[in-house]
């Protein structure tokens, strides 16, 4: 007889312990991971179509805070030049300093000679509505267009500027990796640039958010085992005082 209390008891506190276990990793998993999330990245609201279809004006995006010497080519990037008003802007980086960019060959983008496939634009457009002549893009420097290329005011804009459009890697102030409202989830991988070299990884917001929905499914799950496993210690109690009442 108590025996078999001591072992509900002992069920109830393991039950109450693991309870208070998963709650306390779950909260230091949802709140560790909103405050990653914070620290790595910004929320900014595009505010034109110009990237189209990619990101539509007035989506709320999460970009990635980066150093501009991080820069690859097909990243879609947040930064701000005082020539283009000084406001934050969002355009791909379509070629970096050393390299030639020109259109269009065949409707097509090129840099360093060779021809761009470049998905992300709208479906049946060319890849530039006006001609761009040959340029190289100088050192530290990034030549930029929107995904909707005949109502982007970008590098094409600007070619009569000192640098030929392009805007100084230190004007970049972050990476864009996601659209967050709606919520279209990450951008695609721009991999017609591979043939050129490197391009640039995906940030951690997977990992971010991987952490947040399993410090909530721990908090949520750890918070209701506690009763439940109470209740059928209870449950366990009566029917074994009931089966001992029979057996006396």
């Amino acid at each position: 007889m108590s025996g078999t209390s001591r072992t509900d008891e002992g069920h109830g506190r393991l039950g109450s312990k693991l309870s208070g276990l998963a709650v306390a990793l779950g909260c230091v998993l949802f709140l560790g991971g909103f405050a990653w999330g914070a620290v790595v990245y910004q929320p900014y609201t595009v505010p034109t179509d110009s990237m189209s279809p990619t990101i539509a004006g007035g989506d709320r995006v999460l970009a990635e805070r980066i150093d501009g010497s991080e820069v690859q080519r097909g990243d879609v990037v947040v930064f701000k030049q005082a020539s283009w008003g000084n406001l934050p802007m969002v355009k791909r980086v379509v070629a970096v300093g050393g390299d030639t960019v020109a259109c269009c060959t065949q409707d097509k983008l090129t840099v360093n000679g060779k021809k761009i496939d470049e998905p992300y634009l709208p479906k049946g457009s060319a890849a530039e509505s006006s001609t761009i002549p040959s340029i190289e893009v100088p050192k530290n420097r990034l030549f930029l267009l929107g995904d909707e290329r005949s109502g982007s005011l970008d590098s094409t804009a600007h070619l009569t500027e000192a640098g030929n459009g392009t805007v100084p890697r230190s004007a970049v102030n972050a990476r864009v990796d996601a659209v967050a409202w709606p919520m279209n989830g990450m951008l695609a991988r721009p991999t017609g640039f591979e043939t050129l070299g490197a391009t640039s990884e995906p940030g951690p917001l997977r990992l971010v958010l991987a952490a947040v929905v399993a410090g909530a499914v721990l908090v949520l799950g750890g918070a209701a085992y506690g009763p439940i496993a109470n209740r059928a210690g209870r449950r366990r109690s009566r029917t074994g005082s009931r089966e001992r009442a029979l057996a006396g």
